[in-house]
């Protein structure tokens, strides 16, 4: 007979075995997993045990064909053992904040039960005094104009992490931004990529070997195929994540020369362009002579057009040639209005 200790740990095991609905798993599956943790057990005895848990715990059983999968409602706090610290709880309730101008909706919700634990653990006595108080003591505030996240589709989303966890392809139907004809084709999935609100798939497309960018959010549906997917050095995934921070294209490094106000100079003072950058004075106290080497991306131009009136690109002469071009054209429009 197992002890009363042994039967607790195994049953332990058992709820942190389930996943949240709806994803399920089986008792069979749950009892191999047991197996493997030295605990050996039938898949009826696990059937007991997950029904006496079911009266405690927020877990259910989908009958509706064999085999029986089991899992979390979709809708139950989260649940650990040991409980989660203060600290962890202060770390998700800042992350919480961070997270909502980031993350789609659907995304949030499947963390809503950590958030709901987190909020538990610091309103317990004796944590409501020193780092209960701590979220409401910190703000993220956007850089950028904050824009409202596009919605994943969670089945989609589901589907392509479980994809990259078991390695396998994904049949996907994408949607092109430059056009409204979706296309299928299989994936190999290698990994995902959050730039600002935006998450993207690094993956590879049916038998070409390059790196492909897909957006999340216009992927309509995901199959997840038996085929095992193409295994991808790690270079390779950095090489996407290089590709997003540049804003897709990256035009190589140059030496960038500005003129730039000098009641707008402190924005770069503190936060360098590069680690070479210079900053010196010229004929005009207006303005500022600043040299940077720095990587022509659109990233860079994005920031350079932010300060339009407060800057004069003067070298290389290509860039400089592009901006002139771009602000006669914006000056165009309001000629006469």
């Amino acid at each position: 007979m197992p002890s009363t200790q042994q039967t607790l740990f195994r049953q332990w095991l058992m709820l942190q075995a389930l996943p949240r609905a709806p994803l399920r798993t089986t008792a069979a599956d749950i009892a191999d997993r047991l197996a493997g943790e030295g605990h050996r057990i039938s898949k009826r005895s696990v059937e007991r045990d997950l029904q006496t848990l079911s009266e405690v715990f927020p877990i259910e059983c989908d009958d509706r064909s064999k085999p029986y999968g089991w899992s979390w409602m979709r809708n139950a706090p989260s649940f650990s053992l040991p409980g989660m610290s203060p600290l962890q709880a202060l770390v998700l309730k800042t992350a919480e904040v961070h997270l909502k101008g980031l993350l789609p909706a659907s995304q949030l919700a499947e963390l809503k039960p950590l958030f709901q634990q987190a909020s538990q653990t610091l309103g317990t006595k004796p944590n409501r005094e020193g780092l209960a108080a701590w979220p409401r003591t910190i703000a993220v505030v956007p850089a950028t104009l904050p824009l409202i996240p596009p919605e994943i589709d969670p089945d989609v989303l589901r589907t392509i992490h479980q994809a990259l966890i078991d390695h396998r392809q994904v049949r996907i139907t994408y949607q092109p931004r430059a056009t409204k004809q979706n296309k299928s084709y299989a994936i190999h999935p290698i990994g995902l990529i959050q730039r600002g609100s935006v998450s993207y798939l690094a993956c590879t497309v049916e038998d070409f070997e390059d790196p492909r960018l897909l957006a999340m959010h216009r992927i309509r549906k995901a199959e997840a195929l038996d085929a095992a997917a193409r295994k991808q050095p790690p270079e390779v995934m950095e090489a996407a994540k290089a590709m997003v921070t540049s804003g897709f294209s990256d035009r190589g490094p140059i030496k960038l020369v500005m003129r730039m106000a000098s009641d707008a100079i402190a924005h770069i003072e503190e936060n360098r362009l590069s680690s070479d950058q210079t900053i010196s004075e010229t004929d005009d106290p207006d303005w500022m002579l600043v040299k940077a080497t720095v990587n022509d991306t659109e990233q860079l131009r994005w920031w350079l057009y932010g300060y339009a009136d407060c800057i004069e690109v003067l070298k290389p002469t290509p860039l400089r040639r592009d901006f002139s071009n771009s602000f006669i054209a914006a000056a165009a429009n309001y000629r006469g209005k």
